[in-house]
């Protein structure tokens, strides 16, 4: 009986640790359920954004080789029939570049994304410096705008 009674108390004392535990373990277990369904929410979400603008950017792409197409033909009679089918191959090249993206998964894009990044950090670094120089430059000027417009 000796070896019974340190037992239940031990029992006792898990029993006890595990009510109290038992106490916190729903809510523990609700807020993780909150925090993995938020997670999901958000890629999901995520994800949809991004397809978004996948479909966005090759939209803009596809403007944009029906624009260098259209402009070949006055490259054509302006400066000369080579440099325009520099412009044909340029709208070319966008054009496939759009199709490629759009034929692409998310997952696929942010594969490639991460395996560049592998393979050439510099330019990832150089590449993404430079964005950044730029979206600053945008925002800076547009913040700049409203206030050259209150002095005129």
């Amino acid at each position: 009986m000796t070896d019974t009674a340190p037992n239940e108390t031990t029992g006792d004392t898990a029993g006890n640790g595990a009510a109290v535990g038992g106490e916190a373990t729903p809510g523990v277990q609700t807020l993780k359920d909150n925090v993995i369904k938020f997670a999901n929410d958000a890629g999901e979400k995520a994800k949809a954004a991004a397809e978004d603008g996948k479909n966005r950017a090759g939209g803009a792409l596809d403007e944009l080789a029906v624009m260098l197409k259209d402009a070949a033909g006055t490259v054509d009679q302006k400066v000369g029939e080579q440099y325009g089918q520099y412009a044909r191959s340029a709208a070319d090249a966008v054009s496939n570049f759009s199709q490629s993206l759009q034929a692409k998964q998310i997952d696929d894009l942010i594969d490639d994304a991460r395996e560049f990044v592998k393979k050439s950090p510099a330019v990832a670094i150089g590449t993404a410096a430079a964005i950044g120089f730029v979206l600053a430059r945008l925002v800076k000027a547009g913040l700049d705008a409203p206030a050259d417009n209150d002095k005129v």
